[in-house]
């Protein structure tokens, strides 16, 4: 059977609904209609005489020659987005677009600011920034780079490490002399604590080779971190602050540090990333500019303690 551009697209196409998920997905990830997707599988299944599909009003799944069919597939298509890759690396200035996701209160901070030195030093590399404190379907939403407190957790994307950010136990003036300076982690279990929803219910310490952890409870929980930090710094309860976001407002006097005697979870910080991006230059230079940038407070942290000691 002689293989056409025609069938070439469509086997392409087969492999993004696949990766995707469903139909709608590969369709707004390719930049074509939904019918034309559906147009290609049909077609496809027609020109090899077999099924490759199987599919219902809310799914999809795979036959066992569909698997098959899909390796060689995927296959193809990351050859494809390999060659671009080694004709963009071959440009002396990276140039493009790069679609990012990362939590808000972060991106605000750090990457923002970040992003802002970047695109100075790389004005040919068009940024899409979104700013979610929700964890986004990289694969589905088209991202180029998600920046998570969190180790890879799928196999199927990769991930660099980017900075590891010291955390600190906070709590407003107002609320310490009303409620008083815990000195113990029993003590931590008395106080009422803002909660953040998007990491565990209890906070874990250690202090030489002993480790604690303390369930925390209260009235008021969110899933955003600005939010976390400016309800604690309104007085009702201690939190689990990043000391980047801390220190600032420490200074201020509008937070103080409680039981920094003892040591915390550090946020590890990883930049993830589809399968086959790795040799893209432009992601390349993007994740090497942002883990020198975060370095900088990584240095401020080890300032500050050391001013705190």
């Amino acid at each position: 059977m002689n293989l056409s551009f025609e069938q070439l697209k469509s086997m392409v196409v087969f492999a993004q609904v696949i990766e995707q998920g469903n139909l709608s997905a590969a369709a707004k990830h390719i930049g074509i209609s939904r019918a034309s997707v559906s147009y290609h599988l049909k077609k496809l299944e027609s020109q090899l005489g077999v099924k490759l599909l199987n599919r219902s009003t809310r799914a999809i799944a795979l036959t066992e020659t569909g698997m098959a069919y899909y390796q060689s597939c995927r296959i193809i298509a990351e050859q494809a987005t390999t060659a671009n890759l080694q004709i963009e690396n071959l440009k002396n200035e990276p140039e493009g677009s790069l679609k990012i996701t990362c939590p808000v209160n972060v991106g605000l901070q750090i990457v923002v600011p970040a992003l802002n030195g970047f695109r100075r030093l790389y004005p040919k590399i068009d940024l899409d920034v979104m700013l979610t404190d929700e964890v986004v379907n990289i694969m589905q939403e088209g991202i180029d780079l998600a920046i998570r407190g969190a180790p890879l957790a799928d196999s199927g994307l990769q991930a660099a490490k980017l900075s590891t950010l010291p955390t600190c136990l906070c709590g407003a003036p107002d609320y310490l002399a009303k409620r008083g300076r815990p000195t113990t982690p029993a003590e931590l279990e008395q106080h009422d604590w803002v909660i953040y929803k998007l990491t565990a219910g209890a906070i874990k310490l250690r202090k030489g080779s002993r480790s604690y952890s303390v369930a925390v409870k209260g009235s008021i929980s969110t899933n955003n971190a600005a939010a976390r930090t400016a309800f604690i710094e309104g007085g009702h309860g201690l939190g689990r602050v990043p000391l980047y976001d801390a220190w600032p407002k420490i200074q201020a006097g509008s937070l103080e540090r409680v039981m920094d005697d003892y040591q915390l979870n550090d946020i590890e910080v990883y930049g993830v990333f589809p399968p086959g991006s790795a040799g893209s230059k432009k992601l390349r230079v993007l994740i090497d500019f942002l883990k020198d940038y975060f370095s900088k407070f990584d240095r401020q942290a080890l300032i500050t303690s050391a001013v705190d000691a």
